[in-house]
């Protein structure tokens, strides 16, 4: 790109004083905890960073690379979410894999700040490293960089700054109106599985069996909880076995994971395979009408799933998705409404939680409370919320497409500013929507 008249081309390295933050050099619990915050790739936000969620001791300082960072210095990630940026807005310190720059009084920390952020893409196609992928310091100070005097840079911030507020208002509305349709879909679910209005006459009639079924409520007449047990057959799936998965005696098969298993639909865009015994495979075949039900993960996420549909022949579950295949006179769907909703209230008060993961049993989730109603009830219940859902989804296509709209403006307004085309007049909104047409659409 030919640089503006006007504007110098340097380096990064040229412009900012650059260094990299440090570990302490053993794991002695003395170092960490302390009063001194240190900044994490976690903790940078693209934004600025007001506190970090981890901290070392005076001890653990001494004992890194790591060196205290005056507030005002610019943080930048260079594993993991490389280019993701800070303003330290506080006194710290980070670990080795956060650089940090001190800009030369020819460029603004602010002005530099934003040109890192519209180089982020080039960045990420700079990265090296196969296991986990980084930028070095070294590419960091070759980096090219051209800048105009300190008082357009500051005029070329302020234009920035007016445009990112405006989207950051326009964000702020997509992202309420997301929640506000997410929102609509559980209480038409819900509705639809109470009944849709009808009077809630029929006192819960279920048999303790030591769990919290405070979910339950009151039904239409005709309605009744039961447990998952008494209406399905409820399975765990198999556990890999890494040292047989060469065993000539084993067929190989699709099988679904947590990851697949979402709440409301199935994601199976990348499906792994596992080989196992002939007869466990035909045990664990997938039938259509089977409800899969999540094991772990987040406490939110437990007992979360979906209905198999047979898009995949021969497809089993691994140990961490349960199947429930059900009676006769059951309708999959409903079933699996009630288990996205109060069954995933129920199995968050009855699960069990460690230190990062939560999990219930297969014990425990054949106790789970289900709705029961008449099967043609049921069916009807399933259309309304499908057609509704239909129209929910139309929505979240629509402020999908807002929000990378947004994204796609955000970056056509740094383009235009890091080459000279940013005025402040109106005309510039002509400019940056045409930048932002041109420009492929990317996820950041």
């Amino acid at each position: 790109m030919r640089t503006p008249p006007g504007w110098q081309t340097s380096t990064l390295g040229q412009v900012a004083s650059w260094s990299s933050g440090g570990t302490p050099k053993s794991g002695t619990a003395a170092f960490y905890g302390g009063g001194i915050p240190w900044a994490v790739i976690g903790d940078l936000n693209d934004g600025v960073v007001k506190a970090t969620t981890q901290s070392i001791t005076q001890a653990g300082l001494d004992n890194s690379s790591a060196k205290m960072l005056p507030a005002g210095t610019l943080l930048v990630a260079m594993y993991g979410s490389i280019g993701k940026l800070g303003l330290a807005a506080i006194p710290m310190a980070t670990n080795q894999a956060i650089a940090s720059a001190t800009p030369s009084p020819d460029v603004t920390t602010s002005f530099l700040f934003y040109y890192l952020l519209s180089q982020r893409a080039s960045l990420l196609g700079a990265a090296r490293g196969g296991t986990q992928a980084n930028i070095s310091q070294s590419i960091l100070k070759n980096w090219q960089i051209s800048f105009p005097p300190v008082p357009e840079q500051r005029r070329i911030v302020e234009i920035i700054e007016d445009h990112f507020s405006r989207l950051d208002a326009a964000d702020a509305e997509i992202q309420q109106s997301v929640r506000r349709v997410a929102t609509l879909d559980d209480q038409v679910i819900r509705r639809a599985l109470l009944g849709d209005g009808a009077p809630a006459t029929v006192t819960p009639e279920l048999q303790d069996c030591g769990t919290n079924d405070s979910i339950v409520c009151s039904l239409p007449e005709g309605w009744r909880w039961k447990r998952l047990e008494d209406i399905a057959t409820v399975v765990g799936g198999v556990t890999k076995d890494i040292r047989k998965q060469n065993d000539p005696a084993y067929v190989e098969v699709p099988y679904l994971r947590v990851a697949n298993v979402q709440r409301g639909s199935l994601n199976l865009d990348h499906v792994a395979t596992i080989r196992v015994p002939a007869a466990k495979a035909a045990a664990l075949e997938l039938q259509v009408g089977d409800v899969l039900l999540n094991e772990g993960g987040d406490r939110d996420k437990l007992a979360r799933g979906w209905v198999w549909e047979g898009q995949i022949a021969q497809c089993i579950h691994q140990n961490h998705v349960f199947r429930a295949r059900l009676l006769p006179g059951h309708d999959p769907f409903f079933v699996s409404m009630t288990a996205n909703t109060f069954g995933a209230l129920w199995a968050e008060l009855n699960g069990k939680q460690s230190t990062n993961l939560a999990s219930i049993s297969l014990t425990k989730i054949k106790q789970m409370p289900v709705i029961v109603p008449p099967l043609e009830q049921a069916q009807g219940a399933v259309r309304r919320v499908r057609e509704m859902s239909d129209s929910t989804a139309r929505l979240q296509e629509c402020l999908a497409a807002a929000a990378t709209r947004s994204m796609a403006l955000r970056r056509a307004i740094l383009a235009a500013a890091f080459s000279g085309r940013l005025t402040g007049s109106a005309s510039d909104a002509d400019r940056i929507d045409e930048l932002a047409s041109a420009a492929p659409p990317r996820a950041d």
